[in-house]
């Protein structure tokens, strides 16, 4: 399964109404095919299979999917690399690359997190002016707070101030990402949790309507009932 299979495979998949919906969600990358994320994961596992003996050619691979510039190649591409090859130089280019929300956080989900640079991307990322790459800092707070399990209470509180900081950003998809990562960091445990609410109380204090959005929404989930039942 070569490059050029890949690509025509994925191009044979798309759909206009694919097209039109990211579209209405604020999606409109350059090169888009309109192929549901499932059969990309489909093709990925596809992919995996063929190249389980090989990840360093598979690797390679991701890169020429990166560098096709299709909307739908760059998310199969954050599918199907390998974290452990993943170099520093790599994460920054993709980074700049991006052009959309769904590749922003597809590469943060499915890549970036599980690489050695998670933690400090995060917080490099949260002051860089780019829409999308600022999303992607605090994609990482929030997907980081998910899944890193093993972390400590100390690998998430430094995000705190960060959030608080970067509260006032007024473009839809950093906001957004910013209240994200707020109400994930809350939901890990109770201790984080308080300290999530203070957070958010202190967001609410903000001159700023963006700010006052992200402290409400957060604060909305944060002391839900059933959030408190099952952090208890």
């Amino acid at each position: 399964m070569d490059y050029e299979t890949i690509m025509a495979q994925l191009e044979s998949m798309g759909d206009p109404e694919v097209v039109a919906g990211l579209a209405r969600v604020g999606s409109t990358p350059g090169k888009l095919y309109g192929v549901k994320i499932p059969k990309v994961r489909a093709l990925a596992k596809d992919i995996r299979q063929a190249y389980r003996k090989d990840k360093a050619a598979r690797h390679a691979l991701a890169a020429q999917l990166w560098d096709s510039g299709v909307h739908e190649a760059r998310i199969l591409a954050s599918i199907i690399d390998d974290p452990a090859q993943v170099a520093e130089e790599q994460i920054e280019r993709w980074a700049a690359d991006f052009d959309s929300w769904d590749v922003c956080d597809q590469c943060c989900m499915n890549l970036f997190e599980k690489t050695p640079f998670a933690y400090a991307k995060a917080v490099e990322w949260s002051t860089r002016e780019e829409e999308y790459v600022k999303r992607a800092g605090f994609v990482m707070m929030a997907r980081l707070a998910v899944s890193d399990k093993r972390a400590g209470d100390d690998a998430f509180t430094p995000f705190l101030p960060v959030i608080v900081r970067e509260a006032t950003d007024e473009r839809n998809m950093v906001k957004k990402a910013v209240n994200w990562a707020l109400r994930q960091i809350g939901k890990r445990n109770l201790a984080l949790n308080a300290a999530a609410i203070a957070t958010a109380g202190q967001i609410q204090a903000l001159d700023s309507k963006a700010a006052r959005w992200v402290a409400s929404d957060a604060l909305r989930e944060l002391t839900d009932a059933k959030i408190q039942a099952r952090l208890r």
